[in-house]
């Protein structure tokens, strides 16, 4: 994705660039993607309800009918967090795996 759609020289892929710039370039690559992910959530909204509303289904709103991960919900919280849960799961797979990575050092 970085050397070939995005543009990024194959040489600074794989020498300059650390792991931060790479999250980093990757979040401004998705993003500049956003109206295009909301035109498309638009029409496909658009398109559905031009067809009429199936018997029981109330009409939504575009942002109600598909929310994209980037959105907020009420709580002004993103809708993509994880959960407590996982974020222990994911913080003891890290403690787990730099162990290995101390014990192999050595």
């Amino acid at each position: 994705m970085f050397v070939g759609e995005i543009g990024i020289p194959r040489r600074e892929y794989l020498y300059d660039l650390t792991h931060t710039d790479m999250i980093l370039i990757r979040r401004g690559y998705v993003r500049r993607f956003h109206p295009h992910w909301e035109m498309a959530r638009l029409i496909a909204h658009q398109t559905h309800y031009c067809m009429g509303v199936a018997p029981g289904e109330s009409a939504k709103t575009p942002t109600e009918w598909i929310t994209f991960p980037w959105e907020r919900n009420e709580d002004g919280e993103p809708t993509d967090q994880p959960s407590e849960d996982e974020v222990k799961r994911l913080r003891q797979m890290m403690i787990e795996e730099n162990a290995r990575a101390e014990s192999a050092e050595r």
